[in-house]
């Protein structure tokens, strides 16, 4: 049997992305394979959903999702194509278009992406860029697949890691000031536990009014900001302390840090 996508790992991202596909309605189960070489893992996968068939070996598929480790990427992508794989959309963190090309070993459609880990809860932002022989209906099916679990864009490789630096590490930026608001809100008088309730439905409705409103930042900011106001005060401090320019050195430091991972050895 030919099926129409092998997700060659069983992760967290590949079972994501499973679940997305499976959802969206991009395929039946029975067009989709896992392969995953961890036998409690294949047992969990199998479980969770009926009808994909979930495998310790790449079978024959149309299309290949290396969703491993970026040291294994290499030999996923050998194996995919030498089971028949015309089309290869590799999410392996730093692994470049040029090495995912030679494992190919020939001419082959390669799309290269970055999805960040909100995709475990349909809600990430992934960035595709192709490679020498993906075309337009190449980079249209990766498109299909990563849009089941977020919004895609579509950049030059050389701008991934501009990517990575901004949104594959920017949940961690964002997580570390929930932390901070939530040990600020406990330093003021709150309760911990509410402290994180609130801090958390507070970045979920901001997200929702820029998502929503089409509002600039700074325009929601200044409605919020009333003249020698709390806000005010608040964001006076902010500044003092530095955080505007600490989030740029930390997007150009994450950057910088995806260049090098990425550079050959």
């Amino acid at each position: 049997m030919t099926y129409s996508l092998a997700i060659i790992g069983g992760g967290n991202m590949g079972e994501a992305l499973l679940g997305g596909l499976l959802e969206a309605r991009w395929a039946e189960p029975g067009a989709l394979v896992v392969v995953e070489v961890l036998p409690t893992r294949r047992a969990q996968l199998v479980e969770r959903y009926p009808g994909v068939a979930v495998v310790p070996s790449i079978p024959e598929a149309e299309g290949a999702l290396i969703a491993v480790k970026p040291g294994d990427a290499a030999a996923a992508v050998k194996a995919a194509v030498e089971s028949g794989a015309t089309r290869v959309l590799s999410i392996a963190a730093g692994v470049t278009v040029a090495a995912l090309e030679q494992a190919a070993g020939h001419p082959v459609a390669v799309v290269r992406a970055m999805p960040n880990t909100p995709a475990l809860v349909r809600a990430g932002a992934s960035a595709i860029a192709p490679g020498s022989h993906a075309g337009p209906e190449d980079l249209l099916w990766a498109e299909s697949i990563l849009s089941a679990v977020g919004t895609v864009v579509r950049l030059q490789e050389a701008q991934l890691d501009a990517f990575t630096g901004l949104i594959g590490s920017g949940p961690a930026y964002l997580y570390l000031v929930t932390e901070a608001l939530i040990d600020a809100g406990v330093l003021v008088g709150l309760p911990r536990p509410a402290a994180q309730a609130a801090v958390t439905q507070l970045l979920l409705g901001s997200a929702r009014l820029l998502a929503e409103t089409g509002e600039l930042p700074e325009a929601l900011r200044a409605n919020v900001t009333s003249p020698g106001g709390t806000t005010a005060a608040g964001l006076r401090e902010l500044e003092r302390h530095g955080v505007r320019g600490a989030v740029l050195a930390a997007v150009e430091a994450a950057t910088e840090r995806s260049r090098e991972l990425g550079a050959p050895k």
